[in-house]
């Protein structure tokens, strides 16, 4: 079932969709660039276990893109009004990059409305350098458009290996990709640049399981498990051969790792 959220004292909506035969709820967040159909193959794996919602981030998919620049305690706000709009008290979270992130936040800012998380694909600071990357991507894309970020981004996104060997899903991220506005991707970019969750991570009470690509160039596999040494009741894993879209580049692999943190049934 596809929703419309409209995020209150704000004057913007957000695409959501619900499905699933669960009881317990659990909430998706999107990577920057992508959209919610990213957890396609993840809802049916979860759909039979779990109440599935997920939601196109601000800016992205079908959701407005409100003028930027945007902040996390802003993408906070949207995903706890996703919950509420679905009369949801307390679900479990999966975010990836930016989504991930996002899920930091939610955790940090209310614990209560978190039961188990997994952040993928992610960072929690802003190193100069990963300052700087933002920068440069909005020069390319105030230049040339969105379609103008797509062949670097893709390079970050997948292996090369995978990117020859399936090129039915890389059409489908692209796809996604070129219709996130340009005012959306900026805004997000911008939340990126001030991200500041490292510092804080000592104050997670929600049991977290990171996970990163071994072949991550955005969010590279020692600053992740930095940060899952930060964070109490936290375990980490790398993926081999998998570079920044976990769920897709390495879809079996990273599928096992979030069922058996869920505890699915085997």
């Amino acid at each position: 079932m596809s929703a419309r959220v409209r995020v209150p004292r704000q004057g913007y909506e957000l695409a959501a969709q619900v499905g699933g035969d669960g009881e317990k709820a659990i909430l998706l967040s999107n990577s920057l660039g992508a959209h919610l159909e990213m957890w396609d193959v993840q809802t049916n794996l979860l759909a039979p276990h779990y109440k599935v919602i997920r939601y196109d981030t601000r800016g992205h998919g079908q959701s407005d893109a409100p003028d930027g620049p945007y902040s996390f305690d802003e993408l906070v706000a949207d995903a706890l009004a996703v919950l509420d709009h679905f009369d949801v008290a307390r679900a479990d979270f999966m975010g990836m990059s930016l989504g991930g992130m996002t899920g930091l936040g939610v955790a940090l800012a209310a614990p209560d409305r978190i039961g188990r998380m997994i952040c993928t694909t992610a960072r929690a600071d802003n190193p100069e350098p990963f300052v700087k990357s933002w920068d440069d991507r909005i020069g390319i894309l105030r230049e040339g458009g969105i379609e103008a970020l797509w062949p670097p981004t893709v390079d970050r996104w997948l292996t090369p290996a995978f990117r020859e060997a399936d090129p039915a899903a890389v059409e489908k991220l692209r796809v996604g990709f070129v219709a996130t506005s340009a005012t959306g991707y900026e805004g997000c970019a911008r939340a990126l640049q001030q991200l500041d969750y490292l510092r804080h991570l000592g104050e997670m009470r929600v049991p977290t399981l990171y996970i990163a690509g071994a072949e991550d160039m955005g969010a590279p596999p020692a600053a992740m498990e930095a940060m899952a040494a930060a964070t109490p009741t936290a375990a980490f894993h790398a993926i081999p051969a998998c570079a920044h879209i976990a769920n897709v580049n390495a879809e079996t692999a990273f599928n096992a790792l979030i069922s058996d943190f869920l505890d699915l049934p085997k």
